[in-house]
């Protein structure tokens, strides 16, 4: 009994090496958030590999990449130690203090303006969680990349995304007054498509701004003479006279305040975007994540 108790917790040791291996990517940073000898991690994974019979990671001397096996144990490993979390955190989670490793997915600009303040509150706070930050706009697949826990600003959620409404932003239509100078007004939103306008957009499909027009919210095409992934630089390029933007209201403040930029259409505003909180699953939500979703939750309110 004890010799197989004693196999289990081993195996889930193994794991949960593992599981740091391929996340890190590398055995010399596991070894060193373990405070272990590298050459513990590398038996681990090697007994491991020896148990299951099969090539879990492929090495080189730069790089460790998962083999096919790999990448679907890595996914088995994720599930089956989030369930021995749930079961020791649910044995007590209101007393229980929040530990472990959560990562997160954030979003660019917002991440770096408005939640870095509150999660560096958050981590001086809760000092037995290690947080692991992941900022990119493109939407990831929270299961297959592993993220505990991803900010996402929309109008425009997925079916099956499991999600917790944390606030709201507004979209502002911004351009310099220089640029309203040599080229006029634009009044109603259709008047866009005379106008040289700056895209913020992930993929290359034909532009249009929705705003909201004779109590529904419409679609208007708009000429492109910018089109980039990052709204900083698109405001940038507006307060230099280049053209009109359209940017949410936690980029656009500093600019306005600033005297660089001014809104226009504000009689044709759309809905405002969603702030979410997305999760992987709604089976199981590790009470540290709970915690975090709460404090941002707090952190976010007008």
């Amino acid at each position: 009994m004890l010799v197989a108790y004693l196999a289990t917790m081993d195996k889930l040791n193994a794991m949960q090496t593992f599981v740091r291996v391929a996340e890190a990517g590398s055995f010399t940073a596991v070894a060193d958030q373990l405070q272990v000898a590298r050459s513990v991690v590398t038996r681990q994974i090697a007994a491991l590999e020896k148990q299951l019979r099969v090539k879990l990671i492929t090495r080189s001397t730069r790089s460790l990449t998962l083999t096919a096996a790999g990448a679907a144990y890595l996914e088995k490993c994720r599930v089956i130690l989030n369930m021995v979390d749930a079961a020791e955190a649910g044995l007590d989670e209101e007393k229980a203090v929040p530990r472990g490793r959560i990562r997160l997915g954030l979003p660019l600009s917002f991440g770096l303006q408005r939640l870095m303040p509150a999660l560096l509150a958050f981590a001086k706070a809760q000092p037995h969680i290690e947080l692991m930050m992941d900022f990119s706009d493109q939407r990831a697949n929270l299961i297959e990349e592993g993220i505990d826990l991803s900010i996402r600003i929309t109008a425009d959620l997925q079916p099956g995304d499991i999600v917790r409404h944390l606030g709201d932003c507004r979209l502002l239509t911004l351009a310099s007054p220089a640029y309203l100078s040599a080229h006029g007004q634009p009044l109603h939103p259709a008047q866009l498509r005379h106008h040289e306008c700056l895209i913020y957009s992930m993929t290359m499909n034909a532009a249009t701004w929705a705003y909201a027009d004779a109590g529904q919210v419409s679609a208007f095409a708009v000429r492109v003479r910018i089109r980039s992934n990052n709204g900083v630089a698109l405001t940038q390029a507006a307060a230099e006279g280049l053209g009109i933007t359209r940017q949410p209201d936690f980029i656009a403040e500093p600019f306005l305040a600033r005297g660089e930029v001014v809104e226009l259409l504000q009689d044709f505003a759309p809905p405002p975007l969603g702030i979410y909180a997305v999760l992987p699953s709604n089976r199981y939500i590790p009470h540290r994540v709970n915690v975090l979703i709460d404090h941002l939750a707090q952190s976010l309110k007008p």
